[in-house]
């Protein structure tokens, strides 16, 4: 029976994978649950966020797919890690235009280069609707960029521990 440090730590382990890739399916449906049941379109970080999502669930199923060996698990530990702390500064962002400490202009275009269009592939996921300012509260006075905010910098503080023991003892091994 796996205990929960090693389920933590260890990006060959095939709970990890499945724990994250089950988190941003459901992270993605909460939002489309917001979006087309309540009403609350998205902003370009919102539509940032969610590329990030994606991006985390196709290294985790990638994860889920190949062959366990150590430095594979490394590198799509790293990439995971690096997604992450990606997200949690997008999560920044969001909070920060929204409680009026970060001053910033939001565009209403993702940014992304043409050959990698998911605003005209993915529309109804990936579309930018509404500038920047707020986040729908979620309970009491907790907004989606909270919660979004507090994930992200749990799942980084454990990526980035995880990657420090795994790569402690990969590189200790070699």
């Amino acid at each position: 029976m796996h205990s929960i440090k090693s389920l933590i730590v260890s990006p060959s382990s095939r709970g990890w994978w499945i724990v994250l890739a089950s988190l941003c399916v459901f992270l993605e449906g909460v939002a489309l649950f917001y979006q087309y049941q309540l009403g609350y379109l998205p902003c370009v970080l919102c539509v940032h966020i969610r590329m990030l999502l994606g991006a985390l669930l196709l290294v985790s199923i990638l994860a889920l797919l190949i062959p366990p060996k150590p430095i594979a698990g490394l590198v799509l530990l790293l990439l995971a890690t690096l997604i992450w702390l990606w997200m949690l500064e997008r999560s920044w962002q969001v909070l920060g235009v929204e409680m009026g400490f970060i001053m910033g202009e939001c565009q209403m275009s993702s940014g992304l280069p043409q050959w990698l269009a998911l605003e005209s592939w993915f529309p109804f996921i990936f579309k930018i609707h509404e500038p920047c300012g707020y986040t729908p509260y979620v309970f009491f006075k907790v907004s989606m960029a909270h919660i979004l905010l507090a994930i992200s910098a749990f799942f980084s503080l454990i990526c980035v521990a995880s990657l420090i023991t795994k790569g402690r003892e990969h590189f200790s091994r070699s």
